[in-house]
Parts: C-alpha cells; structure tokens; sequence
C-alpha cells in the first residue's frame, strides 16, 4: 500500500482524466493546513458523469494502491467528496464549483503540475 500523498493525488487526478474530468486541478497544503495535504478538485458534467468520476477514482486508488476512502455528498448535490485520509478529492458540478470557489479560498496552496491529457507516442 502506498501512504505518499503527492502519489495518491496524482493517480486520483489521472483516474479523473480517464473520465474524461474537466478543469482538474492539485493543490498543495501541506503548509497551510493541518487536516489536507493536498486538494484535487474537478468538474464533471452532469450527475451521471459525476459518479462516473467518482467510481473509477475509487476504483483505481483501490486496485492500484489499495487504499479506501471515505465519501461525502452525492451526484444530485452537484458535489461529491473523496476523503484518502490527507487527499481530499472534490468532483463538482460547473456550477457548484464557481460557488463554492475553492481555488480562490486557498489561492495560497501551490498548483501541482499535472498534464489532463494523455501523452501521444
């Protein structure tokens, strides 16, 4: 099992992109918060593209890693939670994501680099 967080933000956000995810961004917390180390925030399309999202990183944090999480919300909310005790993974709505505006809570976390996009051979 794989305990690095950077590692399990990193695959929860490739998982994402599988689905086809939009917008997906990783913060970094580590110096700015006791209880994450890192966000990976989302949007998904529709209710359905949300759960989508939501089961393959599940999925794949699972079989990959071995690892659980603990859920809060639920597509007909526009806002689902994955908790991977350090990661938290939020899977929103356009909507809901412009409200609740998480970027710009936390403008002082570094963005991790991350490609969405699959590298063409």
């Amino acid at each position: 099992m794989i305990s690095d967080s950077e590692s399990i933000a990193l695959a929860a956000a490739q998982a994402a992109a599988g689905k086809k995810a939009e917008d997906i961004r990783i913060l970094d917390l580590r110096k700015l918060s006791s209880f994450a180390d890192y966000f990976v925030i989302c949007t998904g399309t529709s209710e359905p593209h949300l759960k989508a999202i939501g089961s393959e990183i599940r999925e794949k944090l699972r079989d990959d890693l071995g690892l659980t999480a603990h859920s809060d919300g639920f597509p007909a909310s526009q806002w689902i939670v994955l908790d991977y005790h350090g990661v938290l993974i939020h899977i929103f709505q356009a909507e809901k994501r412009d409200f609740y505006d998480l970027e710009s809570l936390w403008r002082d976390a570094p963005v991790v680099p991350f490609e969405d996009t699959p590298a063409r051979a």
